[in-house]
Order: C-alpha cells, then sequence, then structure tokens
C-alpha cells in the first residue's frame, strides 16, 4: 500500500499525521482513498478546474520523482508519495 507523506499544512486534515498508508494504483485513487479517511483533504490535492491535475502551487513527488501526469499517475504497492507545496524565493543567476 503506497505511504503518503503528508506535508505540514495538511496534517490538519489527518490528525497531525506525517505519514498514512493509503490503498490506490494510481496518484487518483490515493487522494479518492485519502478523502474517505481525512474529509476535506481532496479539496487541498485536486484541482477544481482540471480534475486529472494538482492544483497550482502543488507538487506530488512520487518515488523520488515529480509527476508530469497528474493525478493519472500510476504507483506501486510500495509507492511513496509527497504533496508538495510551491517554495518561493531564491535568486536570480548572474
Amino acid at each position: 500500500m503506497p505511504t503518503v507523506f503528508i506535508a505540514m499544512p495538511l496534517r490538519r486534515f489527518t490528525g497531525g499525521q506525517a505519514t498514512v498508508q493509503v490503498p490506490g494504483a494510481t496518484l487518483r485513487e490515493v487522494v479518492e482513498n485519502l478523502e474517505v479517511s481525512f474529509p476535506g483533504v481532496k479539496a487541498r490535492l485536486v484541482d477544481e478546474d482540471d480534475p486529472d491535475k494538482l492544483p497550482p502551487g502543488l507538487s506530488a513527488i512520487v518515488d523520488g520523482e515529480a509527476t508530469v501526469l497528474g493525478l493519472r499517475q500510476p504507483l506501486e504497492p510500495d509507492s511513496e508519495v509527497h504533496f508538495l507545496p510551491a517554495i518561493a524565493g531564491g535568486a536570480d543567476a548572474p
């Protein structure tokens, strides 16, 4: 069962849990199952205008790689999933 690492801003939905195991063969299935266990989290993980995408400012990292397939990303039973908010800052190279 995939392990989902919960970013700090989303832990209010999981009762403070930093990781949860959630069944699913795709990222969409994992999000749907997260919603069953932790109501309200789906609205933070799915773009309201396109149900195949993550909302702007959120990335999904699956097994160490940023997904370009959005919620259609296939998962393995031992996949690790991280939902990460965008990080602003840094400096432009000269």
